[in-house]
């Protein structure tokens, strides 16, 4: 519920007196809104800390606010050391090691009336000091139990720091690469979104969230912040109530089934309200719907962002707002701080929800362990066993090799042969740090990070001379840096080119409105190309790019994202052979931007276009409708033939699981992983659906001429999509068409008749099985 706003009042004073003397009606519907949220189990200690506290120390433990950064590392400033002394902050973030972690915390216990500790976050995205590839890059490995064991590893180190609060994972889905956020999130599907975010809660909060190893995970960006317009940061957006529930929240959903202890409200508006101020969000679907239990934050000074967004008159209106919404803690905007006690003085809000959002912050407090023992995760023996462990580089190294993606491969290129003797490595990420962990790198080292250089070094040993030319930087180059680079290819027996972004061009605040490479890197690419030595490219970047032109002249692609701490070895294993590139694209490669968004789960339309250009199609006159690279995509260094898929039978009933087969041959003349891509859709459906919706990922290695069988189970929860009732529910009936194949653009088909009334009919070896073209 909103109030209406239209009162003109010029200060706070004006405004308390305006409360008072607004009709009561409106204060008791304020109060019936939000007593529809049940009250949470609370233990006694909890309880009888909540009965001791003042309104004011109350409000406090709803403020979040941020630590600051030094040279020397982070810092309390003077007004939030006062605000953890007066009781007035609940949480920091922005903090970390633990030495001052266990300062922080020793302030709040003892220096304090009641002794409360602190949350205590921190933005970890993909790493705290072992740094591992850039979700993105983690998505396309396509590996939950990889992702999850790095998780582990992020815990791990930053619960020995003193961290006690992740900001992670990042859910939304994400279709447009402009968008620089896509770095961070799982790509286009929903569907492998939601696989994801259960791996990523689970590896962070662990099997005893009290573990001294474990930290609360929050997720984010609720909701509908990946849905971005015209790919910027905190745009508004407009979604239908079935884009939101299919595309937008199933990754949350997942989280909070995983037991994600906090969810942090978004920026941006949904329908015209947002995130914080989205009761039908935060109330309505996450708390009454789902039984979400944690606490919800908003995000970085959101609050105060609502009189912009045109929602609230001023701060004092937009703590209200927000409040009522359910929005729980407030992160650094420190509204609620200036103007919840007042409110609930005056009857705006009512006390005992106040009680409810204290209740739920302190009880999170309580099963970290923090109560029993604050300065558990700030143990500097710990911290300096930890961080940075060889174990912890170990399983960045596994994740990286996972997360590479072959894009090209013609005339087996690669892998390189390891008895090279001049090996140059040119272009402006060859030999970069920073570039090579990536945006939001937490407490990583650049200094201490494996780039490609020093990982082909590593891998060749002595016995090849490797040589390094930048060739200007990546926003451009002179002609006598492109020159430079022509002439020590032609002088060696191997040439990497390593071309992309920097670290600053992808993460938050980094929208781009091109996806070309940056600056003069194709100029740079063409004069190396053009020598005709063999040569790779290893693109590092943290979304698609428009690579059409390197496409077509370069003879390999290794896609290497931004690859972590121990990219540069993974890429430079995988370059010689030591490593198999099994990624595959979480997300599809558009040819130009002016294709964006395309998407592999887009909707049918009554005329399709054609493989070749047909006029009153839907298609353009002077591209292709197809990506560059379409979802799911990825090469290997052997070939494998995959057959048609079988149904165990023809018809599918109430209750009933299909299985689904395909058998894969390895054709080629190496060991390698052979990747299956289940794929569903409605062929008749009350409302048209998209033309494929991932629902099963499969994979067997195998040796050279060596077969196997892949199966996938599909159920009727596989078969449900939003209906016009407002419920998920499988179809009354009908066709179901089911595609496997290697990626989303190249399956076979067999049809499946789902009769939930009917009785189920065993496998028919005539069952019809097409083969599909890749659909645009």
């Amino acid at each position: 519920m909103v109030w209406p706003h239209a009162y003109g009042l010029p200060n706070r004073r004006d405004r308390m007196a305006s409360f008072a003397s607004r009709p009561r009606v409106l204060i008791a519907a304020a109060a019936a809104t939000l007593a529809l949220v049940a009250p949470g189990a609370a233990s006694e200690r909890v309880e009888s800390l909540l009965a001791k506290m003042t309104l004011e120390e109350k409000v406090g433990q709803l403020n979040l606010v941020s630590g600051n950064h030094a040279v020397t590392g982070p810092f309390a400033p003077q007004d939030v050391r006062d605000a953890i002394l007066k009781g007035q902050a609940g949480g920091l973030f922005n903090v970390y090691g633990a030495e001052y972690t266990h300062s922080l915390q020793e302030m709040a216990v003892k220096e304090t009336r009641l002794g409360i500790p602190l949350l205590l976050g921190f933005d970890v995205l993909h790493g705290y000091r072992t740094i591992l590839p850039i979700p993105l890059g983690q998505a396309a490995s396509w590996d939950m139990k990889a992702i999850e064991q790095g998780e582990r590893v992020s815990a791990t180190e930053a619960a020995a720091a003193g961290v006690n609060w992740i900001f992670a994972p990042m859910v939304d889905v994400a279709r447009d690469p402009r968008w620089g956020r896509v770095a961070e999130g799982g790509g286009e599907s929903a569907w492998l979104g939601a696989q994801i975010a259960t791996a990523r809660v689970r590896g962070l909060e662990g099997s005893n969230l009290a573990n001294t190893d474990s930290v609360a995970a929050c997720v984010k960006h609720f909701a509908g912040n990946g849905a971005t317009e015209a790919g910027r940061d905190y745009s508004g957006l407009d979604l239908s109530e079935r884009a939101l529930r299919e595309q937008q929240l199933p990754p949350f959903q997942a989280a909070v089934a995983s037991r994600a202890r906090c969810v942090m409200a978004a920026f941006n508006a949904v329908d015209g309200v947002p995130g914080v101020a989205n009761d039908r969000l935060l109330r309505d679907i996450l708390r009454r719907e789902w039984g979400f239990d944690g606490i919800v934050v908003s995000d970085f000074g959101a609050i105060s962002e609502l009189p912009v967004h045109g929602v609230a008159e001023d701060g004092f209106d937009a703590a209200r707002i927000a409040f009522q919404a359910g929005t729980d803690m407030d992160m650094e905007s420190r509204t609620y701080v200036a103007s919840l006690p007042l409110l609930v003085r005056e009857g705006a809000v009512p006390g005992g929800e106040l009680d409810e959002a204290v209740r739920r912050i302190l009880q999170l407090k309580e099963d970290l362990g923090l109560f029993d023992d604050p300065y558990a995760r700030s143990d500097p023996r710990r911290e300096a066993t930890l961080i940075g462990s060889a174990e912890h580089r170990t399983a960045a190294l596994s994740l990286a090799e996972k997360s590479l993606v072959l894009l090209k491969n013609d005339r087996q290129t690669l892998p390189f042969r390891r008895d090279a003797r001049r090996v140059a490595v040119i272009g402006p990420l060859g030999d970069a740090g920073a570039d090579t962990l990536g945006p939001w790198a937490a407490h990583g080292d650049p200094d201490s990070t494996i780039t490609l250089k020093e990982g082909i070094e590593a891998v060749l040993g002595g016995s090849a001379q490797v040589s390094t030319l930048a060739a200007g930087a990546v926003d451009g180059s002179k002609p006598a840096d492109i020159a430079g680079a022509a002439k020590l290819a032609a002088q060696s027996d191997i040439v990497i080119l390593a071309l992309g972004e920097h670290a600053t061009q992808s993460g938050e605040a980094a929208s781009r409105a091109s996806l070309d490479l940056p600056g003069d890197q194709m100029a740079l690419a063409r004069a190396v190309l053009a020598v005709g030595k063999p040569t790779a490219v290893v693109l590092f970047n943290g979304r698609p790019l428009t690579v059409e032109d390197l496409d077509r002249e370069a003879p390999a692609i290794l896609e290497a994202w931004f690859p972590g701490s121990e990219g540069g070895l993974a890429v430079a294993r995988t370059l010689f052979g030591l490593n198999e590139p099994t990624g595959r694209l979480p997300i599809s490669f558009p040819r130009s931007v002016g294709q964006i968004p395309i998407y592999h789960d887009h909707l049918p339309t009554g005329r399709p276009a054609a493989p070749t250009y047909k006029p009153y199609t839907s298609a353009y006159i002077d591209l292709p409708s197809t990506p560059l690279y379409p979802f799911g995509y990825g090469l290997s260094y052997t070939r494998f033939e995959m057959g048609e898929p079988r149904l165990d039978r023809l018809r599918m009933g109430a209750g009933e699981t299909v299985r689904v087969s395909v058998d894969v041959s390895n054709v080629g003349d190496r060991r390698g992983t052979a990747q299956a891509q289940l794929y569903i859709r409605h062929r008749v459906a009350r409302l048209s659906r998209p033309v494929r919706e991932l629902r099963g990922m499969g994979r067997v290695e195998l040796e050279p001429g060596q077969s196997a069988q892949i199966v996938f189970s599909l159920t009727e929860q596989d078969l449900a999509y939003w209906q016009p009732g407002g419920r998920f529910a499988p179809p009354e009936g009908g066709p179901i068409e089911v595609h496997v194949g290697p990626d989303s653009g190249q399956t076979r088909m067999a049809v499946l008749d789902y009769r939930p009334r009917g009785p189920s009919v065993a496998h028919d070896p005539g069952v019809r099985v097409d083969t599909v073209r890749p659909t645009p």
